[in-house]
């Protein structure tokens, strides 16, 4: 989750719009974007998922799959990372890669 939190970070200092925040509390990670939405990403460590609430596609969980190395959605083995980068791409208006490609220890 430090990754992700620093990717949007980075993000959001690049666009430099006060109506966008990203906040982290107790496993919890917030993405406000003004009218355009909520983003929660929630860490669930005993199930091994992790929760996102997406102001575009609802809401999913997200499994850890050993083999691939990646957080994927069950129903459409889509990974966390490239719904992320999709979405938030449309939603912004330019090209956004969170980087969350590789050991996906990293959002644990």
């Amino acid at each position: 989750m430090d990754s992700l939190l620093e990717s949007l970070e980075a993000l959001l200092d690049e666009l430099a719009d006060s109506n966008y925040e990203v906040e982290y509390h107790s496993g919890v990670l917030t993405l406000y974007l003004g009218e355009k939405g909520t983003y929660v990403i929630n860490k669930q460590p005993p199930n091994k998922q992790i929760w996102l609430s997406s102001p575009f596609s609802g809401p999913k969980r997200y499994d850890y799959s050993e083999t691939d190395d990646d957080w994927l959605y069950s129903r459409d083995s889509q990974a966390l990372g490239d719904l992320l980068n999709k979405e938030l791409t449309r939603a912004l208006g330019q090209p956004v890669d969170l980087e969350l490609k590789g050991p996906a220890s990293q959002l644990q």
